[in-house]
């Protein structure tokens, strides 16, 4: 997945804007749009968080968003109303923490066409093995892909994905990852040929885990989805039973 990305010039040295700039817009961009899901927008936060929650978001951070414990009390206040309101018209002192820089990052852009997809030639997403003593591909192929594409006939796209794959000891490889298609397949290892998948009720953005009891494994992924806004996200985790294998055949 390419992205795009540039550099602005900090030109107010004091003022509100010029710390969201110099703080926050390498996450959430220029103009606080940010890059939902991943990283929520800041457009009209003032109707959803007070000044105290927002206050305590800032310094102490929550999940991905570290905390910002360096600002000081007159820049932390400038900064949410900044935030809340949109006024800049407010200083604040200038001193050693934090230093502004001469430039800031104006956000993460996904690279698209007009339609919505990467501006990029397919496949935009592959599961890839890769022999370890020679550091050369075994074998790659797309993974993921657009169910709007696949019905009209565009197969094999790739997608972008999130989460890696669980290997088990018969040699079959376990992966949800694909943000859009919400599949969970099991390919060869040694091949990557596909041998089985299924559909989850949501994307499993997530690296599965594999388990036995009373001598029968088990596969689970978390599957939450989140990451395609076109279709709802939610939070269960599924698990699958490995039937066992036939003589000289693989666990399946």
């Amino acid at each position: 997945m390419a992205w795009a990305a540039s550099l602005g010039e900090n030109k107010e040295e004091n003022s509100p804007r010029a710390l969201y700039l110099n703080q926050c817009a390498v996450c959430h961009g220029e103009k606080m749009a940010g890059s939902p899901p991943a990283i929520p927008s800041l457009v009209g936060i003032g109707n959803r968080m007070s000044a105290a929650d927002l206050a305590t978001r800032i310094k102490s951070g929550k999940g991905r968003m570290p905390g910002f414990s360096n600002l000081k009390d007159d820049q932390l206040s400038g900064l949410i109303s900044f935030l809340m309101r949109g006024e800049d018209n407010e200083r604040v002192s200038a001193g050693p923490e934090p230093s502004l820089m001469k430039y800031h990052f104006t956000g993460y852009r996904r690279f698209l066409d007009p339609e919505g997809y990467p501006a990029i030639a397919p496949p935009w997403g592959t599961l890839n093995a890769i022999n370890l003593n020679t550091g050369e591909y075994v074998w790659k192929i797309p993974i993921g892909g657009y169910p709007e594409l696949t019905a009209k006939g565009l197969k094999d796209t790739g997608s972008e994905n999130y989460g890696g794959p669980v290997v088990t000891a018969g040699g079959l490889l376990f992966i949800g990852a694909t943000n859009f298609d919400k599949k969970f397949r099991a390919f060869d290892k040694d091949t990557g040929a596909l041998l089985w998948e299924t559909t989850l009720p949501f994307s499993g953005n997530a690296t599965p885990i594999t388990y036995e009891v009373d001598k029968r494994q088990f596969v689970v992924i978390a599957a939450g989805g989140g990451k395609d806004l076109k279709s709802k996200s939610g939070g269960v985790y599924v698990a699958f039973a490995l039937k066992a294998p036939d003589k000289d055949k693989k666990p399946r």
